[in-house]
């Protein structure tokens, strides 16, 4: 497999920066927990570079490996807590956001609400919408995982 062309983000430096800054000002999230954020979206996505990345930064941070196997099946997992659902539901509704004609219900912002402070849950969703860009850009030139840190 070979990407489609070098990463947007290396022959556009400023785009680099500008997304590292999106990332620097949204960091109220607990880290396990934006890593938990970026994995399920990145698995949604297709993401295998993400999808590799965040599952080591999780182990990193000394999450086993029933906890990252099991994010992609995370409302059937006893391993996370509320507030870690509350975070899971919200980036699944937001990284889905065409697929409903109510993207992201009442009932999961509320959830999400209940769980975060208004600063917590701006960190979370800008984290959401920020790793959904790097998704994209990974996913759209085909960005081979293991090949990033190379």
């Amino acid at each position: 497999m070979n990407p489609r062309m070098t990463h947007p983000v290396m022959l556009l430096p400023d785009a680099m920066k500008a997304l590292h800054a999106l990332s620097r000002a949204a960091s109220g999230v607990p880290p396990v927990l934006q890593q938990l954020v970026h994995l399920r979206a990145s698995q949604i996505n297709g993401c295998s570079v993400c999808v590799e990345m965040h599952s080591e930064e999780l182990k990193r941070e000394g999450e086993s490996d029933k906890r990252i196997f099991a994010v992609a099946a995370w409302r059937e997992s006893p391993w996370f807590d509320d507030d870690e659902r509350a975070a899971l539901a919200l980036t699944e509704a937001v990284t889905r956001i065409a697929d409903k004609a109510d993207p992201v219900p009442d009932e999961i912002w509320n959830e999400a609400a209940r769980h975060f402070d208004e600063a917590t849950l701006a960190a979370l969703v800008i984290q959401i919408g920020a790793i959904n860009i790097w998704n994209r850009l990974n996913a759209t030139t085909r960005q081979v995982a293991g090949q990033w840190a190379a």
